[in-house]
């Protein structure tokens, strides 16, 4: 999608006529508009704060230095859940201060974002970490029209010393980042860089919900699969002023257990498979007595072979479930999901359930008698216990999605 590019403010515009410096240019005080103005900012700043009063004032002042260099009309919207001086200190300095009626890192953003007039939005965090002014250059790519998104990679660019503990900056940002690329396709090198710019329509279109730290997983994921077109640009991480809120481990399974949840194929429909393909391997080679480097596979071997079977049947069905019940943004695509969401009804997935299971109970009827007496297990008994048991569950599990269906 593209977006038409942003007017820059002309020097005989009638706001700009009080505000000439010896260069011809507005500054940054003039460029950024109070709550009131009829004027239409042509970019909107939006920062979170959780007491950020030490480091608040610097990065409202780098947002008016990137005003300031790209000559438009901007806002500053802080969504703020302080108890120091933070929205004191912001009002002053010309920012427009609000205040979220929920908790969370992630509402803090949509709140705000519901406040906006610009239609293009950055968001940053205002701990001074993030230099808002190279906002420009990630502004240009999204007004040319180059990107919907923009973001400013940490990890391709400078982290400055005491910025960034090594434990993010080797591990946890790089596998997270690989992690959300693998799974979603997203394509990025930082997925977690808080600096992003982008459209409003491209926000629309995300269709944002998480209210956590999470939220930033979230974005780059619906991105993806939106097909929203992401570029970055490398930028300089700075040292934090004040405490920080994150927590590493708690939040970094935040965002794992998140992109999980949303990618049912790989957490349940392709383990189930691998888990039941081997199964029934395993199965036929004790079964038909294949000879593997001399030995062969006993009855113990296809009694493991059964329960990978059942259990790995029963995982795949799992990713059926979530596909159809929660609605993840990124749908299991596997044969087995599509099959089972798009082509088994209650009716006919019922019927087969039962065929399997009457077939097997008759031939364990056949057989229990000599299996009874004899006290041993063969492998065609195993084989029987397995598809009577399979019969019980695609029953049931028939049953199950028609319910999450309706």
């Amino acid at each position: 999608m593209s977006i038409k590019k942003s007017k820059k403010v002309a020097a005989d515009e009638p706001n700009a006529s009080n505000g000439l410096d010896t260069t011809g240019t507005l500054s940054g005080d003039e460029l950024l508009l109070s709550e009131a103005s009829s004027q239409q900012p042509s970019l909107s700043v939006v920062m979170p704060t959780l007491n950020e009063e030490e480091g608040i004032a610097e990065c409202i002042q780098r947002v008016k230095n990137a005003l300031e260099e790209l000559q438009i009309y901007g806002e500053i919207v802080v969504s703020d859940s302080s108890t120091d001086d933070t929205p004191l200190i912001a009002e002053e300095m010309g920012a427009r201060v609000i205040s979220p009626d929920k908790k969370g890192y992630g509402y803090a953003y949509l709140f705000a974002f519901r406040h906006v007039r610009g239609d293009i939005i950055a968001m940053g965090d205002a701990d001074t970490t993030y230099d808002f002014e190279e906002l420009p250059k990630l502004f240009e790519l999204v007004d040319s029209g180059e990107a919907d998104m923009a973001m400013g990679s940490r990890l391709n660019g400078e982290i400055l010393p005491g910025s960034m503990p090594k434990l993010h900056k080797y591990v946890g940002n790089p596998f997270l980042t690989k992690f959300l690329n693998f799974f979603y396709g997203a394509g990025v090198s930082d997925a977690h860089s808080g600096m992003r710019v982008f459209t409003r329509s491209a926000y629309e279109e995300m269709e944002l919900q998480t209210t956590g730290m999470e939220f930033a997983s979230e974005m780059i994921m619906k991105a993806g699969e939106k097909d929203l077109v992401i570029k970055e640009l490398p930028i300089t991480y700075h040292p934090r002023k004040g405490e920080a809120e994150l927590e590493s481990f708690k939040d970094g399974w935040r965002h794992v257990r998140f992109m999980l949840a949303n990618a049912p194929g790989y957490l349940f429909s392709a383990p189930g498979l691998i888990l039941a393909v081997t199964g029934v391997i395993t199965m036929a080679i004790a079964g038909l007595g294949v000879s593997i480097n001399g030995g062969t596979f006993g009855i113990n071997s296809m009694i493991a072979g059964s329960l990978f079977t059942l259990v790995g049947t029963q995982v795949a069905c799992f990713g059926a479930f979530a596909t159809v019940a929660g609605e993840p943004i990124r749908k299991a695509e596997d044969p087995i999901t599509n099959f089972l969401t798009t082509h088994v009804d209650l009716e006919h997935g019922a019927v087969a359930g039962l065929v399997v299971f009457a077939v097997s109970a008759a031939y364990m009827a056949l057989v229990g008698f000599g299996w009874t007496s004899s006290g041993l297990i063969s492998p065609p008994v195993v084989v029987a216990l397995t598809t009577l048991v399979l019969g019980i569950q695609l029953i049931f599990t028939s049953f199950f999605l028609g319910v999450l269906s309706e």
